[in-house]
């Protein structure tokens, strides 16, 4: 994985926020009908709503955690859904623990 693109899609506060707001799905889209939010996923229309961003605002957001790798985007229908990646967002978290660590002690 393109450390550097984690680290971009990292840095954007609508981004972060999508990822807090997908860890509970059920909480923040149960509303959603088309789909269960917590198994297939939320669809990218109600994530802009979320964040009250146009739809390609949304999308460009959304394409970056998906290169990055901590999210999967699923089609059905005309819809786009997004789930969380845990296993990947886990692994970029101890990568960063390990690196700054690394980093203190070489600069300590």
């Amino acid at each position: 994985m393109d450390r550097s693109t984690q680290i971009k899609a990292m840095s954007g506060a609508p981004r972060l926020k999508i990822l807090r707001l997908l860890a509970n799905p059920q909480a923040h889209f149960g509303h959603q009908w088309s789909a269960d939010p917590v198994e297939f996923g939320v669809c990218m229309s109600l994530i802009a709503e979320a964040l009250e961003v146009a739809q390609p605002t949304a999308s460009r957001h959304l394409e970056l955690l998906k290169q990055a790798g901590f999210i999967t985007v699923r089609k059905h229908a005309k819809w786009s859904y997004c789930k969380r990646d845990e296993a990947a967002i886990r692994d970029y978290l101890s990568w960063l623990g390990t690196e700054l660590v690394v980093t203190a002690e070489t600069v300590g």
